[in-house]
């Protein structure tokens, strides 16, 4: 098991990107859209990065520190989900679902303080 990434709200995808990249140096490693809409843009380094969540329909309200998960890299997202449910209860946000657009299978869960832990599977 492994940390992947911290998602965070942005308000502000292009601000932010430039921030980010052209501020800090950072690298835009890739970038997906969901069929929500919401903009996905991975930003980060050698061994980490950050996720960056931006809804061009409006999204949540985004108050400093506004986080929407953390990721977890784990071999079998199934049997690390029914592990938790069944040693911890805690509440299910999504229910094991494959994302086959980029090749992962992924749950949500949130942790006893409330916050959205994800467990991503990369599939092969």
């Amino acid at each position: 098991m492994d940390v992947i990434h911290t998602a965070v709200w942005v308000s502000d995808l292009e601000r932010t990107r430039e921030f980010y990249i052209d501020g800090l140096g950072l690298t835009e490693n890739w970038s997906f859209t969901a069929d929500d809409g919401v903009e996905n843009v991975y930003i980060g380094g050698e061994n980490g990065e950050f996720q960056f969540k931006y809804d061009p329909a409006g999204g949540p309200e985004i108050d400093s520190g506004t986080m929407a998960h953390v990721a977890l890299g784990v071999d079998s997202t199934d049997e690390t989900f029914e592990r938790v449910l069944e040693r911890t209860d805690p509440p299910v946000q999504t229910e094991p679902t494959t994302m086959d657009d980029i090749g992962v299978r992924v749950a949500f869960i949130e942790d006893p303080d409330g916050y959205v832990v994800e467990l991503v599977e990369e599939l092969e």
